[in-house]
């Protein structure tokens, strides 16, 4: 980590060798998660004043300094003071940004066509071969847009970064790799980002895909033998969005080709935004190379919208198609639709029907006989018991260990976790809860309920690890 190499703190004792910044991440690397400290607090350069009056952190972008300065500015500066021994002013700064060298890319030689089968393209989206070098259709929906898309904590770092690309382009977060469940916005975002783009530069060579399609580009090109064209087209854009990306997996031409194209792409300070449905690490059967370049820009998730974001989703919705959700009904669906946006659209579609086929009022008793298969569902889809076994075998504990009173970090870390899934995918009341974890006070299960949800926003393994076992859970 890079620090100041201006005297530190003023005064004779032992600790004005060390600089203050040194004592506090020293602190701050006993506070934070590992992944956590790396990614926020390494990689800051700090520079002081000799009289330890002043500190200035530099910051390699704009997005990590917002985020640093809303999530550790408060805790730093309060380091800072107590190891001082008075007020001490924080900065935060822009670091020069550094030009990159500009590096050669070379094409693989030609390999065996027989190693891949052709995919059925998707009709809606199946692309000509290019015949001239004209710029790409763009293939963006027009309607997906920054403006159109509901914040809330499940979306908001992903939403920041994607507008931080949107508006930097080649400079930041590249590539930026989304990833999150089926229907959760990933798709909208990326769309967005290329709009944004769009109508800044609309001389801009922007193309959406979805990966399956450039498996099928890869194929064609070498049946047809126009591998140029390909090359041609891919190689020269401003801005690839390409979607779900864990659909290269056992293909290990189009990985080839992909990673030509990538690495051609950042060697003329383009853009590439990626999205799939688990994190880099996460994806199977794909060359560890392309793995480190997936994961070698920012990997922010998308998580299932929280209730809030999904009563807001649905009111948004319902105004779009020309009819009032009033709030209780929404808040009522919103408890019982959790899973994604998609299935939120379901219901609201379903509501809707049903009201205007019966020319009913939209009310909660409507919304529960429009939506009673769907609720019947929902209702004995998860059980506590099966998170508290699915929780215990992730983390080798016992399922004992749920309710019993011990309180070592090993046992009580998983139990929260496990209270927090209770809470965001059954139906059961926080009493409720407590009851099933040994009967335990609603005020503990909400603690744990505030803990976990605080700490997942800023914690990418417990992040990745929460991922993993709602993906389990729901099958």
């Amino acid at each position: 980590m890079s620090e100041g190499t201006s005297p530190s703190v003023a005064g004779n004792d032992a600790k004005s060798q060390r600089s203050l910044w040194s004592v506090c991440i020293e602190r701050l690397a006993q506070e934070i998660p590992e992944q956590q400290f790396n990614t926020w607090i390494r990689p800051l350069g700090a520079t002081e004043a000799t009289d330890g009056s002043k500190v200035v952190l530099s910051v390699g972008n704009r997005f990590k300094l917002d985020w640093i300065r809303a999530q550790y500015a408060p805790r730093i500066s309060a380091l800072l003071e107590a190891e001082q021994g008075h007020p001490v002013t924080l900065e935060l700064a822009l670091a020069p940004r550094e030009v990159p060298a500009r590096t050669a890319v070379i094409s693989r030689p030609v390999v065996d066509l027989d190693s891949e089968e052709l995919p059925a393209a998707p009709a809606l989206s199946s692309i000509d071969t290019p015949t001239n070098a004209g710029a790409p259709k763009s293939r963006l929906n027009p309607a997906l847009t920054f403006g159109t898309l509901v914040e809330g904590s499940a979306n908001r770092m992903a939403r920041a970064a994607a507008m931080h690309v949107a508006g930097s382009l080649g400079q930041l977060y590249n590539p930026l790799f989304i990833y999150g469940g089926v229907g959760l916005g990933k798709t909208h975002l990326v769309h967005a980002i290329g709009n944004h783009l769009l109508a800044e530069r609309p001389s801009a060579k922007v193309l959406y895909i979805h990966a399956e399609q450039f498996v099928s580009d890869v194929v064609k090109s070498y049946q047809r033998k126009t591998f140029d064209e390909f090359k041609a087209r891919y190689h020269s854009l401003d801005l690839l969005l390409i979607d779900d990306v864990q659909f290269f997996a056992n293909k290990d031409r189009t990985q080839e080709e992909f990673f030509n194209a990538f690495e051609a792409l950042l060697a003329r300070k383009s853009h590439i935004v990626l999205t799939s449905d688990t994190y880099p690490k996460g994806l199977t059967d794909i060359t560890e190379r392309l793995i480190s370049r997936f994961d070698s820009g920012l990997t922010v998730a998308i998580e299932p919208p929280e209730l809030e974001m999904r009563v807001a989703i649905l009111i948004n919705k319902a105004a779009v198609e020309g009819a009032v959700m009033p709030e209780e009904v929404a808040f009522f669906v919103a408890k019982n639709v959790r899973s994604n946006v998609r299935e939120l659209e379901g219901a609201l579609r379903k509501i809707l029907a049903y009201s205007r086929f019966n020319q009913k009022d939209i009310s909660i008793q409507l919304a529960r006989e429009a939506l009673k298969d769907l609720l019947s569902i929902q209702n004995r889809q998860i059980s506590v018991e099966n998170i508290q076994k699915t929780v215990a075998d992730f983390y080798k504990i016992k399922v004992a260990d749920m309710y019993s009173k011990k309180r070592p970090a090993s046992i009580a870390r998983p139990r929260q976790i496990a209270m927090f899934l209770a809470k965001e995918l059954t139906q059961k009341s926080l009493p409720e809860i407590g009851e099933l974890f040994g009967g335990r006070d609603h005020t503990t299960v909400l603690h744990a309920v505030r803990k976990i949800s605080g700490e997942r926003q800023q914690n990418t393994e417990l992040n990745q690890q929460l991922h993993v076992l709602e993906q389990t859970l729901k099958g």
